[in-house]
């Protein structure tokens, strides 16, 4: 019989995290959070619909509904969250590979949801001088 896997905790999620380049640390609602260049990539959930010890990773919508149908005992959603492109994830029925994948998928999808425009204006735009 195999051992039982340990429940993962927040600080799983952010050791896994930190191997994602431009992750950082954070809050957002008053819960702890990680970002990939200040945007949501993870939060535990903090509404009051959500089951303890929830995580909700943003991932598209799409992507969202397929994994809740293929494992809706670990990936759920309610509808508080149910407008916002993220799922909700029950800790104590994920394991580590599969959460790494998940962080990498969201990852994915934030990075490529960013306003690139923005990003490339600010690194084309020519430099001021203090006198103008």
């Amino acid at each position: 019989m195999a051992p039982r896997q340990t429940a993962i905790t927040f600080d799983d999620v952010r050791r896994i995290a930190a191997e994602l380049p431009d992750v950082e640390e954070g809050t957002a609602w008053g819960v702890p959070a990680l970002k990939l260049r200040g945007r949501l990539l993870a939060c535990m959930a903090s509404h009051k619909s959500a089951e303890p010890d929830s995580l909700v990773v943003c991932l598209g919508f799409d992507q969202r509904d397929a994994i809740i149908a293929d494992a809706p005992e670990t990936y759920y959603l309610k509808p508080h969250y149910a407008g916002y492109a993220s799922v909700l994830v029950r800790l104590s029925r994920i394991d580590r590979e599969a959460l790494k994948d998940l962080l990498h998928a969201s990852w994915r999808f934030v990075d490529a949801s960013a306003p690139k425009r923005s990003i490339r204006r600010r690194a084309t735009a020519p430099k001021r001088s203090a006198g103008t």
